[in-house]
């Protein structure tokens, strides 16, 4: 017969297990983040310093952005497979129309986030796939691409420059904009009761809808907004790199997708984390190139290491599911 201690349920211990459970589940991004930090150091010190994670977090503001675009699409049950295309397009804009008829580069970025929106009204009206339309458009944002910019060239305007080389006292830009990024959106989201409304749309759409709300409306605002960071990300592109290429951005769809699911979000349900997406993206972006470079690993082989630490993840969140079952 088993005892029960005084002020205590015989459930008491599962909803504890449950609760550390759903505790370390929330933690594990970070806990990911911290092992490729912990391992750099190991395999090379002088990359923890200002220098160094400038140098390594390079890149990184531009995957986190493309991983909360591709997060506002996951939140609401669907899937983007051409962001990638979309951010080497707004490379091409950026660095042509944008630098030589400001005006012009503006109306085609703003006309880029609607048609994003228009996606978003064509998918929930007609009932079709995002995966089937997102993959029909990654080929027309590829051409368009090539059309404005048929050969690598052009130049980002020098305000672009300006902001994307600025070097903060004491902390990194890199670490100053991922901060900003997951502060603004998760506050946006998360924080707010538009937010809610959002996800809920791919939480419990039904709900949704019998309390009144549009879900057309909100599949709009989210791809939209999937538009709007893409644009920001394809931008930042080329404030770093000051050139642009047609293909300059088409590693970012699996990078995106990758970074959403390591930062703790899933492909049902609404359930999606901005501070765990720009964690899950920083996190990519260190193991990406810095670690596996200081580890010998060939670049060819780098994409395979970078697919099996997004396994070694997703095990561990299934395991962790389990518990809190």
């Amino acid at each position: 017969m088993t005892a029960i201690v005084p002020g205590t349920t015989p459930t008491s211990s599962p909803r504890s297990s449950a609760a550390r459970a759903r505790l370390l589940r929330s933690l594990l991004p970070a806990l990911s983040l911290a092992l490729v930090l912990i391992a750099i150091a190991w395999l090379n010190p002088r990359a923890i310093s200002y220098f160094g994670f400038s140098l390594m977090l390079n890149l990184a503001i531009p995957i986190a952005l493309a991983t909360i675009a591709q997060m506002f699409v996951i939140s609401g049950n669907e899937l983007d497979l051409s962001i990638g295309t979309f951010v080497g397009f707004v490379g091409c804009v950026t660095a042509t129309w944008l630098k030589d008829a400001p005006l012009l580069g503006v109306i085609v970025l703003i006309g880029a986030i609607g048609v994003y929106a228009l996606l978003g009204a064509l998918i929930h009206l007609r009932n079709l796939p995002s995966i089937v339309v997102t993959l029909g458009m990654s080929f027309v944002w590829q051409g368009l691409a090539i059309l404005v910019l048929p050969k690598p060239g052009g130049k980002a305007p020098d305000w672009l420059l300006a902001l994307m080389s600025f070097k903060p006292p004491f902390i990194p830009f890199p670490i100053i904009a991922a901060l900003v990024i997951a502060a603004v959106v998760h506050f946006g989201l998360m924080r707010t009761s538009y937010g809610v409304i959002l996800r809920g749309s791919g939480g419990n759409p039904a709900a949704l809808r019998r309390a009144g709300w549009s879900l057309l409306r909100t599949k709009i605002v989210l791809f939209a907004l999937t538009g709007l960071f893409g644009v920001l990300s394809g931008m930042a592109l080329i404030g770093i790199t000051t050139s642009a290429d047609a293909n300059i951005g088409n590693g970012y769809t699996l990078l995106a997708i990758a970074g959403v699911i390591l930062g703790g979000g899933e492909f049902v349900g609404g359930r999606v984390s901005p501070i765990g997406a720009v964690l899950g993206a920083l996190t990519l972006a260190l193991a990406a190139s810095p670690l596996l470079t200081f580890m010998h690993i060939p670049p060819d082989w780098q994409v395979a290491a970078n697919g099996a630490i997004l396994i070694i993840v997703l095990a561990a969140r299934v395991l962790i599911s389990r518990r809190e079952r």
